[in-house]
């Protein structure tokens, strides 16, 4: 993989819990399910393959276990191009694991086994100092501070060192309902939406995070200084508010193979945008277009594009362009 100009060091920097994932084969439940599709699963780690893949120099910071899943999760990992030079291994502790199936149209059963996992033991002392020297973007999700105390402070430890590397922040909010309740994600990273210079969330995630509803949030959330605030509805719509008015994305009509991590490619492909300076509407565009591939292919980052796939995708998808490659 290759890089722009200037890249010998990560332009965006990632931290979270990566999971080993083990996926249902298609359309079978989960309970009888016999044969299972090995992959990885975790909100930021997604996000980093996914820019990886559109030609972004990543990093993922977090912490695995001295075991098999850990392992598997690093060699995936690196097999995109993830720069994994600073992740930690725990010798105590596991890599968590997640269960799950894969159904397009029905309720997905997904099990965590991520207690006492080598990431929720994750503290500020195992930041390393200069883990975001010289990048552009720190990405992080809501998921890594409601982990554990210590991976709470963790995530503030790297929003201290973005703001002293002159890097902005982009965060999801990522609600899990399965981490906590609703009163103590407002609590925990609720305060976090203030120190997003880019905020991808949900409209049911504003609303529960600040008490109000999710369009006058954003907009508030861009007066007191967020460059971006971007609003990702039930219908699988989206709407970006900056400083300079309001954008709407449609979604993409496609068929859907498997729904999850649909927001993990959203988030990468508006910030692969971003980055490359793009206006807001053709950023939303290239994230509608990113979240349109991902949900066509099983596991959260099959589907993942290169920069060729996603252009001749969204060739596709908006002027009607043969999408086949010939």
């Amino acid at each position: 993989m290759t890089f722009g100009p200037g890249t010998s060091g990560p332009e965006v920097v990632t931290c979270g819990e990566a999971m080993l994932l083990m996926l249902a084969e298609p359309g079978v439940p989960l309970d009888r399910a016999t044969h299972f599709r090995r992959s990885i699963a975790g909100a930021e780690a997604n996000v980093a393959v996914g820019l990886a893949r559109l030609g972004h120099h990543v990093r993922w910071l977090g912490r695995l276990g001295a075991d098999a899943p850990g392992a598997a999760v690093l060699g995936e990992l690196r097999a995109d191009g993830v720069d994994v030079s600073q992740v930690g291994v725990d010798e105590q502790a596991p890599t968590g694991l997640l269960l799950r199936d894969c159904h397009p149209s029905r309720a997905i059963d997904v099990q965590y086994f991520r207690a006492g996992s080598a990431a929720s033991h994750l503290e500020p002392a195992h930041i390393p100092p200069a883990a975001l020297d010289g990048v552009r973007l720190l990405h992080l999700s809501g998921i890594t501070p409601m982990l554990s105390p210590t991976a709470a402070e963790a995530t503030r430890r790297l929003i201290e060192l973005a703001r002293a590397a002159g890097a902005l922040v982009s965060f999801d909010p990522n609600v899990r309902h399965k981490l906590g309740g609703a009163a103590q994600w407002a609590q925990i990273v609720g305060p976090l939406l203030a120190d997003a210079d880019l905020l991808l969330a949900g409209a049911d995630e504003l609303e529960l995070l600040t008490a109000r509803p999710a369009d006058e949030a954003a907009a508030d959330l861009v007066k007191e200084g967020a460059r971006a605030v971007v609003i990702k509805r039930a219908d699988h719509s989206a709407t970006a508010y900056t400083g300079a008015g309001r954008w709407d994305q449609s979604p993409f009509a496609v068929p859907v193979v498997d729904p999850v991590g649909a927001g993990d490619a959203f988030a990468a492909g508006y910030l692969s945008g971003w980055l490359r300076g793009l206006p807001e509407q053709a950023a939303l565009a290239e994230a509608a277009c990113v979240a349109a591939l991902a949900i066509q292919s099983p596991t959260d980052t099959a589907g993942l594009p290169s920069p060729a796939v996603r252009d001749r995708a969204l060739a596709a998808y908006t002027e009607g362009i043969d999408a086949v490659h010939r």
